[in-house]
């Protein structure tokens, strides 16, 4: 009898999802930094709405992000490129994203567009950088760790040349609230919710989850895998597109040097949030929460005063962590299966 009841708790612990887990090491951060708070600052972490309103608002750009390399990531890719694009596609959406009243502005005669046209332009640049990715990988037998990393270094090259490192300023008031109030996290939801159901529920997920699986197995079964693979890079690029008019309309200005190591924080998402590095795993809703707790813990940390290099240190374990117990959660269901 007990036998058959320790059976029956480890089926219940199987079936229990994965979010959970991770919903639990997001209460646990948040009551660390609260207790932790009480003892070194002598007030809450917690109790600060203003300080938690400006954590989500920065993790929303890079939540954007992780929902694609999310996607990349299950069908067993990588995409290192998001943080480049994100720069490009801000510099040069700003730049038709101008109003008049500057007299510098980079095309004097195109200024004052309706904001369709920048949004039109980032998301379209951001959209050819990811088909660009998805085609070299999936047509030329490249590596996605290798063409990303030439995307990577191109597409922030463009953002330098494009005015020779200016940064481009002055947008339109309706480019500007694209990124002002409760706009950018209404976006990342917006956005969650969409891929979310769209993983779950369609059979863009459904090939996804397959081709991470079993790349082959997916192409017997008559999933065209390289369309696929162009189609999830496609959306990846497109949201970092998205991540850069965001950025560049919070900031109500555009630099080359934005969105930098963006990429490393959105695989840094998706992992901790349970995407399994080697493919076919991962879900949406984990990823969300992976970006709270990695924003969470950020905030956290200069709460406490925690200078800046540490923090990046602590980053790094964090990830290499994550890793690891997906590399020993692996084992495990190998053992089990």
């Amino acid at each position: 009898m007990a036998n058959v009841q320790s059976e029956a708790l480890v089926e219940h612990r199987r079936k229990l999802p994965q979010e959970l887990n991770i919903l639990t090491v997001l209460i646990g951060v948040a009551l660390a930094f609260e207790l932790i708070g009480w003892f070194v600052q002598g007030q809450s972490f917690l109790g600060n709405p203003q300080r938690l309103t400006i954590m989500i608002l920065q993790v929303s750009v890079v939540g954007i992000i992780a929902i694609g390399v999310t996607q990349v990531i299950i069908t067993g890719g990588i995409d290192l490129s998001s943080g480049s694009v994100v720069a490009m596609t801000a510099m040069i959406a700003m730049s038709f994203a101008q109003t008049s009243e500057f007299a510098r502005a980079i095309y004097p005669a195109l200024t004052d567009l309706p904001v369709i046209v920048p949004l039109a332009i980032g998301l379209g640049l951001g959209l050819v950088a990811g088909i660009i990715n998805g085609a070299l990988i999936a047509f030329t037998g490249i590596p996605p760790f290798i063409a990303t990393l030439g995307m990577m270094v191109t597409a922030r090259g463009i953002a330098k040349w494009y005015t020779k490192g200016q940064p481009v300023s002055f947008p339109t008031e309706s480019f500007a609230s694209i990124g002002s109030g409760a706009w950018p996290v209404a976006i990342f939801l917006l956005v969650a919710i969409t891929f979310h159901i769209a993983l779950r529920y369609t059979r863009y997920g459904k090939f996804t989850y397959a081709i991470g699986a079993n790349a082959q197995a997916a192409r017997v079964s008559g999933i065209n895998v390289q369309a696929h693979l162009v189609k999830v890079y496609a959306i990846a690029g497109l949201l970092s597109g998205l991540a850069g008019l965001v950025t560049a309309a919070r900031a109500e200005t555009a630099q080359a040097g934005m969105g930098m190591m963006y990429e490393l924080d959105a695989i840094a998402a998706a992992v901790i949030g349970g995407t399994s590095l080697s493919g076919g795993r991962g879900r949406i809703f984990g990823t969300v929460i992976g970006t709270l707790i990695l924003g969470l813990m950020m905030s956290g940390f200069t709460f406490l005063r925690v200078d800046a290099f540490y923090q990046e240190i602590v980053k790094g374990l964090i990830i290499v962590g994550a890793v690891v117990t997906d590399v020993y959660r692996q084992k495990a269901r190998v053992k089990k299966g």
